[in-house]
């Protein structure tokens, strides 16, 4: 489920691991505090076995073209298995096999739970929705999977499990299906990486005030050395309420406190926007230009948090089995061409480089309320700044006489020049302004 957050703000400032201070402000000028390499930084969602060979083929080439490595791949339990031991494995082998020369770096993640394993009353069309009444039979399925699939490298637990579980999400039952789950794959696979299910939004509980990350913590989660996943959605790139900044504000502690507690490694598995056209479901109608804006915009912030990966929702379009909205999600549409935020997103990595490095803001002379900016440096020495603002407001940079306007939306690019410092038009969406000292 994507969108905007489901719960109140009230119900995470109860939650320990979000932030202690509603008062808590996000900072205007961002700076990375290390450096950011795209391919090992940003990865993306892929279904590829639901894709004819060609489609797919296509899919893998256009994400070659962007020079990323890192996917993370979506299992069906119930797809997989549809009757006890009656297994459906063709499509994902031939997938599976299609992707090796690729190389990627894979994340896969078992969702569902097979009908005869299905904790649902008995003939419910969502049994998938439920948790396994045997987790030791989930554990084996995931095992067999890790098994038949060496080139995955990390393998994670369910999807979302603190809105999608039914009738109630259940922490503890979660971590126990967690565990028996990590433990019995590392019997097989002595030191494979596990993750925690992706949580929805920040990990609160749907229908409680409770926090499914803030019980991982407290079962002794960061004794397991498994990575800690979720998925900030929200309604703008800056969050729910854009001049709070909250998505800034909380990730930023959210991810400091996991750290704090001792988890080492902390993931976005899922954010995006949808360029759906309606009707509205818990995302406002953006198009393909917003979706590509809302893209970059989040993506620059977030690459200056304390996030280990994080994977963007989803290379391609999906077709009529995903609720409308979901169908929208791709940076590809589902023949495998471009939709304008893969064109938005390879115009930007193409103007960053390979590999960013945490840079000093420049001097400015003036700077209005709601611009959002970010510093970086490049390996060559250039200096780059990301910025936005609503309000189409004008920066002047006294110490910069000449730069390199980039605007990754467009692929338009013009130059600056000033002796007494140039004059920058901010626009709502993001800009990449480049210079040399």
């Amino acid at each position: 489920m994507k969108g905007k957050t489901l719960l109140a703000m009230a119900v995470l400032s109860t939650c320990a691991l979000i932030f202690s201070s509603p008062q808590a402000q996000a900072e205007t000028m961002l700076q990375g505090s290390r450096a950011v390499t795209w391919k090992d930084f940003l990865g993306v969602n892929v279904q590829f076995q639901y894709f004819t060979p060609d489609i797919y083929q296509k899919q893998m080439d256009r994400l070659d073209q962007l020079g990323l490595n890192w996917v993370r791949w979506a299992l069906h339990w119930p797809v997989l298995e549809p009757a006890q031991e009656q297994y459906n494995m063709a499509d994902l082998d031939a997938a599976m096999q299609a992707a090796r020369p690729h190389g990627y770096n894979t994340v896969a993640y078992l969702v569902g739970s097979a009908t005869f394993d299905s904790r649902a009353p008995s003939g419910a069309s969502n049994a998938g929705q439920y948790p396994p009444r045997d987790d030791s039979i989930f554990a084996q399925r995931m095992t067999a999977l890790a098994l038949r699939y060496p080139q995955v490298s990390h393998w994670q637990v369910w999807n979302e499990p603190n809105i999608i579980w039914l009738p109630q999400a259940d922490p503890v039952a979660y971590y126990t299906l967690l565990t028996t789950t990590a433990n019995a794959i590392r019997s097989a696979l002595p030191g494979k990486p596990m993750v925690t299910a992706g949580v929805a939004y920040y990990g609160q509980i749907r229908g409680s005030t409770g926090s499914m990350l803030q019980s991982m913590v407290d079962q002794g989660l960061a004794g397991q050395t498994i990575v800690a996943a979720y998925h900030p959605y929200s309604e703008y790139p800056e969050g729910d309420s854009v001049p709070d900044r909250d998505f800034l504000v909380r990730a930023n502690a959210l991810n400091a406190s996991l750290h704090g507690a001792g988890v080492s490694q902390v993931w976005a598995t899922e954010w995006g926007w949808s360029s759906y056209s309606g009707p509205v479901e818990m995302q406002h109608i953006i198009g393909l230009d917003g979706q590509a804006d809302y893209t970059l915009r989040r993506l620059a912030l977030m690459s200056t948090q304390d996030y280990q990966r994080i994977f963007l929702f989803n290379l391609s379009d999906l077709d009529e089995r995903a609720s409308v909205r979901d169908r929208g999600y791709g940076l590809l549409d589902l023949n495998g061409e471009p939709k304008p935020v893969y064109t938005a997103l390879k115009n930007f990595l193409d103007i960053t480089g390979p590999t960013l490095q945490p840079g000093d803001p420049p001097a400015l002379a003036s700077a209005p309320e709601d611009m959002f900016a970010v510093a970086w440096n490049k390996p060559d020495g250039t200096h780059l700044l990301m910025a936005w603002s609503a309000s189409s407001a004008h920066l002047n940079l006294p110490g910069i006489n000449n730069a390199t306007l980039y605007d990754p939306l467009t692929g338009k690019h013009s130059p600056l020049a000033n002796a007494k410092g140039i004059d920058m038009a901010l626009t709502p969406t993001l800009q990449i302004l480049a210079w040399k000292p």
